[in-house]
């Protein structure tokens, strides 16, 4: 298939891997961060640090929107499900994320609730249409990828009227995570430059990056999400850093341009507002990092139709989750990894999400003596 097979070329691969060897100064320590969790996956499902010199580290970033929710926003959603006549609708990762209690969407269904996975906005606009009778609430999560649906079910529900529909807003923005881990301080990581979102980089284009080469030092490269996409990205990441260069690339031409998708930009911006400050699992508040919905839109805001009561959300010590996501620690240095906390028993939101690190390593078992993949 074009623009999938060639991108998985093992022959080109090791000519990758053998430049990247050659252009990879003995000494020098390179750390990259990808931010997305997608290219986590790659990274792990393709084996790429296996063909990456041992000075060459790749650090795991916030790049995962289930697993940078907090547990308040958790256990929020499941205050809702359990409202008279509600009908709560998200994406499949989120109905498996332990809150408060290990309490999940999940349980919640069990105990009677009518909480339904959809693919789409669409779908849960269809659920209200369907059950005039029922209140439905889209619990929408995600990054700039995901936002614009949000903001195209909220126009089609009002203009249809549709007074049973509304929206729990927790849209998050990747420029100001980044900005985060940056200014992290001692509890941050060491980067030297980052492995840019491919979706999210298509929403809001190369320019959103501008920032952190110019203000930070800090090259971007922009990737797609097979493992010949990330390979290159690295190589022109290590280029940069050798000639002490710092600016933004982008290596996925075929889907990202400079400007980005400005119809969805324009659409966003009317229907969502930017919050005062977000909670994020592992980076704690972060000012201007994510989106409510405009006043225009409010009769379709379901923090503002619905009163919930929510007690001080308690987090799993244990886990590691938001260390993880701030690239402090690996999988592997979580006591939980691959005994207490599996995909079948998950502790948090890194083992649950399909984009989430932990996820990725067990999977692949990247962290096994001799593991698959």
């Amino acid at each position: 298939m074009k623009y999938i097979e060639e991108f998985r070329d093992p022959d080109l691969a090791q000519g990758l891997a053998r430049a990247i060897r050659a252009e990879a100064r003995a000494d020098h320590a390179y750390r990259f961060m990808e931010f997305c969790g997608g290219h986590t996956h790659a990274i792990a499902r393709y084996g790429v640090t296996d063909l990456l010199p041992a000075n060459v580290r790749m650090i795991h970033g916030p790049g995962c929107p289930v697993c940078v929710l907090p547990v308040g926003k958790v256990d929020e959603a499941v205050a809702l499900a359990g409202l008279d006549g509600m009908t709560l609708c998200t994406y499949a990762d989120l109905l498996r994320v332990p809150g408060s209690g290990y309490d999940s969407l999940f349980k919640a269904r069990a105990r009677g609730a009518d909480v339904r996975m959809v693919y789409s906005t669409q779908d849960a606009l269809q659920i209200a249409r369907d059950n005039p009778a029922r209140q439905v609430v889209f619990f929408a999560i995600g990054f700039e990828t995901t936002t614009p649906p949000t903001a195209v079910a909220l126009t089609q529900a009002r203009a249809e009227g549709l007074k049973n529909f509304t929206v729990h807003c927790n849209h998050v923005l990747t420029p100001a995570a980044m900005r985060a881990i940056l200014d992290g301080g001692q509890d941050g990581v060491e980067i030297d430059g980052f492995v840019g979102p491919a979706h999210v980089s298509a929403v809001i284009g190369t320019k959103a990056y501008a920032p952190f080469s110019d203000d930070y030092g800090k090259p971007v490269v922009i990737a797609g999400f097979e493992p010949l996409d990330v390979m290159q990205a690295v190589l022109m990441l290590i280029r940069q850093v050798n000639a002490g260069k710092a600016v933004v690339e982008n290596e996925y031409t075929r889907a990202v341009s400079f400007d980005g998708n400005l119809k969805a930009q324009a659409l966003t911006d009317t229907v969502f507002r930017l919050r005062d400050s977000f909670a994020w699992r592992g980076l704690g508040d972060i000012p201007d990092s994510a989106l409510s919905i405009h006043d225009d839109f409010a009769d379709f805001d379901a923090e503002r139709r619905f009163a919930i009561d929510t007690p001080t959300p308690r987090e799993n010590k244990a886990c590691a989750c938001g260390d993880v996501l701030r690239g402090v620690k690996t999988p592997e240095d979580c006591k939980l990894f691959g005994s207490t906390c599996t995909p079948d028993n998950p502790m948090g939101a890194c083992m649950v999400s399909s984009e989430g690190a932990c996820a990725a390593h067990w999977t692949y078992g990247r962290f096994r003596e001799g593991g698959r993949g």
